[in-house]
């Protein structure tokens, strides 16, 4: 990603409406499978700035290892206090096989060009000891593509179909896969697929600030679907996927 989205993320993303909203729903479909579960040493692949990491360490007492391809991303981390930060690719990670209870890499896989997800993909089942657990987002629906997109050098998306194939080729069953931030997708579609390209105006980040009206009511409809999703339900299209998968023995 560009330098300065990772600029943006870090002073947005405690407070800003979608990240939030998405670690929200993210939690409310991995809680269920965590229950008698016993973690010890979790992974977030591609943690940009590093500050999902430090909530699973804070909140949830895990001895996280956060690693990012990006040396600008791991700077924000390391000032959080995280100290088993380090820089690595997807595609080779240098941990041994079966080393952690989770993995989780969120957002991460659509940055790789079509066809080469697999590898990635391959290596997060790999460092996952057996029976543990595969947390994955990824954004969904070509359809949806927009100047954000092309901004942060997003080279494709997911279909449900199409994730849970790939997560079940690399000897992870599927517990649960479902499309998140739904109830936004008229606006969404409005907007990439009718303002943007009328407007013509160049790829920009879309994680700036908004008036804090707009940023209850957007955070408003996350919050209603992590509830829906808490209870067990899908939702049938959206503007992300969240998986959870578990390594076959």
């Amino acid at each position: 990603m560009r330098e300065q989205e990772y600029d943006w993320m870090a002073r947005l993303e405690q407070d800003f409406w979608w990240y939030r909203g998405m670690r929200r729903i993210t939690s409310r479909v991995l809680e269920p499978w965590l229950r008698g579960r016993k973690v010890r040493r979790v992974l977030e692949a591609g943690c940009g700035t590093g500050y999902f990491s430090y909530l699973l360490q804070e909140e949830l007492g895990w001895h996280v290892y956060p690693v990012d391809l990006a040396a600008e991303g791991l700077s924000y981390g390391r000032r959080m206090g995280l100290d088993r930060m380090s820089q690595a690719n997807l595609a080779a990670l240098p941990f041994q096989a079966g080393s952690f209870d989770v993995v989780t890499s969120m957002d991460v896989l659509p940055h790789f060009p079509p066809g080469e997800e697999c590898q990635p993909i391959r290596e997060l089942a790999r460092v996952l000891t057996p029976g543990g657990l595969l947390v994955l987002r990824v954004s969904a629906l070509d359809l949806l593509r927009s100047r954000h997109s092309q901004y942060v050098n997003e080279r494709q998306r997911f279909t449900r179909p199409r994730l849970t194939r790939l997560i079940r080729d690399s000897g992870i069953r599927v517990l649960r896969c479902t499309y998140a931030n739904s109830l936004l997708l008229p606006v969404a579609l409005a907007k990439f697929r009718l303002w943007e390209p009328m407007t013509q105006k160049a790829p920009d980040s879309g994680v700036k600030p908004v008036p804090q009206w707009l940023d209850h009511l957007l955070h408003g409809c996350l919050k209603a679907e992590s509830a829906w999703l808490g209870r067990g339900f899908n939702l049938p299209a959206g503007q992300s996927l969240v998986l959870v998968g578990e390594k076959v023995s």
